[in-house]
């Protein structure tokens, strides 16, 4: 949007069919907008919140209430490219406390957590970690956090941004599942690059075996002398780690300095999380590309909850959401659509994306017209070179060999795009739906299911 915008003509977009929200989505196009973040007590700073202003970062947003920095490198130096340079060949550090740990323990610790999950908690192994979906009752997905089954009666809800913790508390208000639910101590930070796995054999030594570490693998291990579980995860595409701080308020100087020395050896460089790499891999973020309004099978969560009723994660016990769920599943199954919009990829033109949209960026079917669709996640791929995306269109009833719902390949759109990306001011661009991911992950199953 340019600097002369008139935010008096600033109007929701009523042309895209949200008629199966109560609440649609935010259409308001007004741009950027300049306002000074207000620093107070209300929002939460991070153990690692100093180390990452020492480490530069000069802006940042809030996160499961927690300030979350968000950009290191400043734009007139580069910005976010410069950035992704580094997780691509290098190696990075991410202060992501802003993944809160919310700790279920006790003797129902596995069945209080396979119910409130979509997967089959039983099928985790301690010292294993998963990517799983919570859903509420009406099968919209509240949260979707990496899972750590620390123990047999332990596990680490890893957050993304909702307050889960007290969903948490709530189900389980009445006691009838004997755990205790809390919010504990522990910070992780990310180590993500191909140069991660020399970095964290030089942090741990023969602690771990990091050859032998299994995808979503756990390890207990000390860095810089303090306690920490090492999962190998990432929100990234590249290989990656991430380091859980425990009694992070105490130790997290000793940890990330510890990191930032040894790191020094392999180009390290403290980041923010990389938004353009994670849209590269498909990777979803929580309130951005999807809300509790959305149902997993349009988001391309559908494997969470196994449309065929058949295979390994298939659940046999009730859970939250189930006949929901199992009701679109089976209508979809019988060539009906019982939502408005599908999550899809696409490759558009325009001008390098290289930041963060601060508006969700409108999508017109390919004669133009009114918007029927919008723009979650818009990047620049510098290996395609061209623009990339995920976005919302209206759903067609389009299934996979596998049975789940996708968008049609090779539908073709346009994209209303900020002056500043286009040639001509108001001139949409061409888009079409392209195969999610748009590029491969290290380990490929980074959002899918896992065996094992």
């Amino acid at each position: 949007m340019s600097k002369e915008f008139d935010y008096d003509k600033v109007r929701h977009v009523t042309s895209v069919d949200q008629s199966d929200r109560k609440v649609p989505y935010n259409l308001r196009q007004s741009g950027p907008t300049k306002v000074e973040m207000l620093i107070s007590t209300r929002v939460r700073k991070s153990p690692y919140w100093h180390l990452s202003m020492k480490a530069g970062c000069w802006r940042a947003t809030v996160y499961n209430r927690i300030y979350h920095p968000r950009g290191y490198v400043k734009p007139e130096d580069g910005g976010a490219m410069v950035e992704y340079d580094a997780i691509v060949n290098h190696v990075t550090m991410w202060n992501v406390a802003v993944e809160r740990q919310i700790q279920v323990k006790g003797p129902d610790a596995e069945k209080f957590v396979d119910y409130v999950i979509t997967r089959d908690a039983t099928k985790i192994s301690p010292m294993r970690a998963r990517y799983v979906i919570l859903c509420n009752a009406y099968g919209g997905v509240l949260n979707d956090p990496i899972l750590l089954r620390i123990s047999e009666d332990e596990f680490w809800f890893s957050l993304s941004d909702s307050d889960i913790g007290m969903y948490l508390q709530g189900v389980n208000a009445d006691g009838r599942f004997n755990v205790d639910i809390n919010e504990i101590d522990v910070s992780p930070v990310q180590i993500q690059g191909p140069k991660s796995k020399a970095l964290m054999k030089d942090l741990c030594g023969d602690q771990v075996d990091f050859d032998d570490m299994p995808f979503y693998g756990l390890a207990a291990a000390k860095v810089g002398g303090r306690d920490v579980i090492i999962s190998q995860s990432g929100f990234s595409g590249e290989a990656g780690y991430e380091i859980y701080l425990r009694d992070s308020t105490l130790h997290a100087e000793d940890m990330w300095n510890a990191v930032l020395d040894k790191g020094k050896a392999h180009n390290l460089m403290v980041i923010a999380p990389a938004h353009h790499r994670r849209i590269q891999a498909g990777i979803l973020s929580w309130g951005q590309d999807l809300d509790q309004q959305h149902n997993p099978f349009q988001c391309n969560l559908g494997y969470q909850v196994s449309l065929s009723g058949k295979g390994e994660w298939k659940k046999k016990g009730d859970y939250v959401g189930k006949a929901a769920l199992e009701k679109m599943g089976a209508d979809l199954k019988a060539g009906k659509k019982p939502y408005k919009l599908q999550l899809v990829g696409l490759e558009l033109g325009g001008k390098p994306i290289e930041e963060y949209a601060p508006d969700f960026w409108l999508i017109s079917n390919e004669d133009g017209g009114d918007p029927v669709g919008f723009v979650t996640s818009p990047w620049y791929h510098p290996e395609k070179k061209q623009n990339i995306a995920m976005g919302y269109v209206p759903f067609d009833g389009t299934l996979n060999s596998n049975g789940f719902p996708k968008g049609k390949l090779g539908t073709k759109y346009k994209i209303h795009l900020p002056d500043q990306y286009v040639d001509k001011p108001g001139q949409p661009v061409d888009a079409v739906v392209v195969d999610i991911p748009f590029k491969e992950s290290y380990n490929a199953n980074t959002r899918e299911v896992v065996k094992g």
